[in-house]
C-alpha cells in the first residue's frame, strides 16, 4: 500500500492510500468479466442449465430402472457398479462445455475484434492467462457439481442409494481434475491459433485423449478398482500443472495482436529441422551461415556422443522407471504364482525355439523380424509421446519390464534360480537392448518436454523442430545399431545358451 498525493489548494494536498490489487486479485477481475459475458450468452448457458438438471433426473431414471431389472436376476451388483458410472457421466458432461468456452477465451476475442482493448488491460501476462483459465472453468465445473449433487439427491429418494463417502470424493475430484486438464489444454490451444476454426480442429487433441480416459475409467468402475481411481486423479493433475506451466511459458501478447493467419509452411519446417539435424549440438540453434554437409564419421564420433551427455538426465530418470517396472512385477509374482509343475525347463526340446513365430502377439523369431518389431515399437511409441508429453513411451517400456520381473519371481516361487533365468533369457541380447530402448524413450520424453518447455530462444514449434531433430539422430545412429545387434543376438545365440543351461545342450 502506498500513499497518493491530492493536491487541495496551491499549497497544501491530501494524502489517501492507495490500495494496490494482488496477481491473484488482477486476475479475479478478468475471470468477473468472463463469467458475466458466459451468463449473457444463451448459447452456453441453455445447454448447461440442461446438463445440470434435465439430464441427473434422466441417469437417475436410468439407474432405478436399472437396479430393478437386474433385482429380477439376483445380479444387485451389476445396479450397484451402474450408478457409480452414470454419476461420473452426470459430472464429466457438464465440464465438457468448459472446452468451448476455454477455446474461445483468447481466439474468439481476436475474431470479435475485442482482443485489443483486453490486451491492454495494466495486467501482467500471467494474471491475464490465469484470470481466462479460471472462468473458463468455474462456469462449467459449479454445473457439474450441482448436476451430481441433483443426481445424488434424486437417487436419495428413488431408491434410497446414498453412494460411500470416499467414492463421493473421488467422483468430485475427478470431475475437477477432467476439467482442470480441458481448460488447460484449451486455453494453450486458443492462445496459439489465430481462428476458432482451426482451435477446434486442433481440440482433438484434448478430446481423444479424455474418451480414452472415460473408458478407462468407466471399466475400473464396473471392475470395483476404485483405488487405481486416486492414481488417476494424480496423473491428471501432474498433466495439469505441465499445462498450466507451458501456457504461462509461451503465452505472449504481443504475438497473439501479431498473428495475421495460421499457415503451414512446409518449406520453412523442412528447412529448419534439416538444420537442425546437420548441424553440431553447439551450433544447433545457430540461423546464420550454411548448413554443413552431411557428415556420418561427426555425427557418429562427435554429435551422438555430445546429445547422450546432454539428456543424460531423462536417460537416468528412464532408466530407474525401468528398474521400478521391474521390481513392481517382482512384487505381483506372490499375488498371481503360476502353477505348480506348470514349467519344467529341464525338459525343454531342442527346435523349441523354432516355432515362436506361430505366436500371434511375437515377430518373427529371426533376425530381421525381432529388429524390425523392437524399432518400430520404439520409434512409433516415440511419436505417441507428442500427445501425452513423452508418458507413453515410458509406460510402453515399463510394461515388458514389469512382465519380466514377474516371470522372474514366478520362477524363484517355482523352485528356480531367477537370477539364472535373467543371464540366460535377457541378459545376452538384453545388455544390448534395454540401453537401446532406454536411450530412445529418454529422447522421447524429450520430445515432449520440448513442447512444455522449449529451448531458451526458441518458441514451441522450433524446441520440438530441434528435439525431434536430436531422437532422429541418436535412433539412426546409435539405437538402431545397437537393436540389430541385439536382434542378432536374440535370434542365434541366445536360444543356444538357454538350451545349453537347461536343456543340456
Amino acid at each position: 500500500m502506498t500513499n497518493l498525493q491530492l493536491p487541495i489548494s496551491n499549497n497544501q494536498t491530501l494524502s489517501l492510500p492507495r490500495i494496490e490489487r494482488s496477481a491473484l486479485g488482477n486476475a479475479l477481475v478478468i475471470t468477473r468479466r468472463e463469467i458475466r459475458d458466459s451468463f449473457r450468452d444463451w448459447r452456453i448457458m441453455t445447454p448447461i442449465f440442461i446438463l445440470t438438471l434435465i439430464f441427473p433426473a434422466l441417469m437417475n431414471f436410468t439407474a432405478k430402472l436399472a437396479t430393478n431389472w437386474v433385482a429380477q436376476y439376483d445380479a444387485q451388483i451389476v445396479g450397484e457398479r451402474l450408478i457409480p458410472f452414470l454419476l461420473m457421466v452426470v459430472g464429466f458432461f457438464p465440464i465438457s462445455f468448459s472446452l468451448v468456452i476455454a477455446l474461445e477465451t483468447f481466439v474468439g476475442e481476436k475474431e470479435r475484434n475485442s482482443i485489443e482493448p483486453l490486451l491492454s488491460m495494466p495486467v501482467t501476462d500471467l494474471e491475464l492467462y490465469i484470470g481466462k483459465m479460471l472462468a473458463a472453468l468455474i462456469v462449467p465445473l459449479t454445473a457439474s457439481y450441482l448436476g451430481i449433487a441433483v443426481y445424488l439427491i434424486g437417487l436419495k429418494m428413488s431408491i434410497n442409494y446414498t453412494p460411500d463417502f470416499w467414492l463421493a470424493v473421488q467422483m468430485f475430484l475427478l470431475t475437477t481434475a477432467e476439467g482442470l486438464v480441458m481448460v488447460s489444454g484449451a486455453v494453450v490451444i486458443s492462445s496459439q491459433t489465430t481462428s476458432v476454426r482451426a482451435a477446434n480442429l486442433l481440440a482433438s487433441f484434448i478430446i481423444i485423449p479424455m474418451a480414452l480416459m472415460l473408458q478407462a475409467e468407466s471399466v475400473l468402475l464396473f471392475w470395483g478398482e476404485y483405488l487405481v481411481l486416486w492414481l488417476i486423479i494424480l496423473a491428471m493433475l501432474v498433466v495439469d500443472l505441465i499445462l498450466v506451466r507451458m501456457g504461462v511459458r509461451i503465452f505472449n501478447r504481443e504475438e497473439i495482436l501479431g498473428k495475421e493467419m495460421d499457415t503451414l509452411n512446409l518449406k520453412s519446417i523442412t528447412r529448419d529441422f534439416i538444420g537442425y539435424f546437420l548441424r553440431p549440438p553447439e551450433r544447433a540453434t545457430a540461423r546464420n551461415g550454411a548448413r554443413p554437409p552431411f557428415n556420418l564419421g561427426r555425427m557418429v564420433a562427435h554429435d551422438v556422443p555430445q546429445l547422450l551427455k546432454r539428456h543424460r538426465l531423462p536417460i537416468v530418470m528412464v532408466a530407474l522407471l525401468v528398474l521400478a517396472g521391474g521390481i513392481a512385477g517382482a512384487s505381483f509374482a506372490p499375488k498371481f504364482p503360476l502353477p505348480p509343475g506348470s514349467i519344467d525347463l529341464s525338459r525343454l526340446p531342442a527346435d523349441a525355439f523354432d516355432d515362436m513365430q506361430m505366436v500371434s502377439f511375437l515377430p518373427t523369431f529371426s533376425t530381421w523380424g525381432i529388429f524390425r518389431h523392437n524399432a518400430g515399437v520404439i520409434f512409433l511409441s516415440s511419436l505417441m509421446g507428442i500427445i501425452s508429453f513423452g508418458v507413453i513411451p515410458v509406460i510402453l517400456l515399463m510394461a515388458p519390464m514389469a512382465l519380466v520381473g514377474y516371470f522372474a519371481g514366478a520362477m524363484a516361487l517355482l523352485g528356480f534360480n531367477p537370477w539364472l533365468f535373467l543371464a540366460t533369457f535377457i541378459l545376452p541380447h538384453g545388455i544390448l537392448e534395454l540401453p537401446a530402448a532406454i536411450i530412445g524413450t529418454g529422447f522421447a520424453l524429450r520430445i515432449g518436454a520440448a513442447l512444455v518447455s522449449p529451448p531458451q530462444g526458441l518458441d514451441v514449434g522450433q524446441g520440438f523442430l530441434l528435439a525431434l531433430a536430436d531422437f532422429m539422430k541418436v535412433f539412426l545412429f546409435f539405437v538402431l545399431p545397437l537393436l540389430l545387434l541385439a536382434a542378432f543376438v536374440e535370434a542365434h545365440i541366445t536360444p543356444q545358451i538357454v538350451l545349453a543351461v537347461y536343456a543340456g545342450g
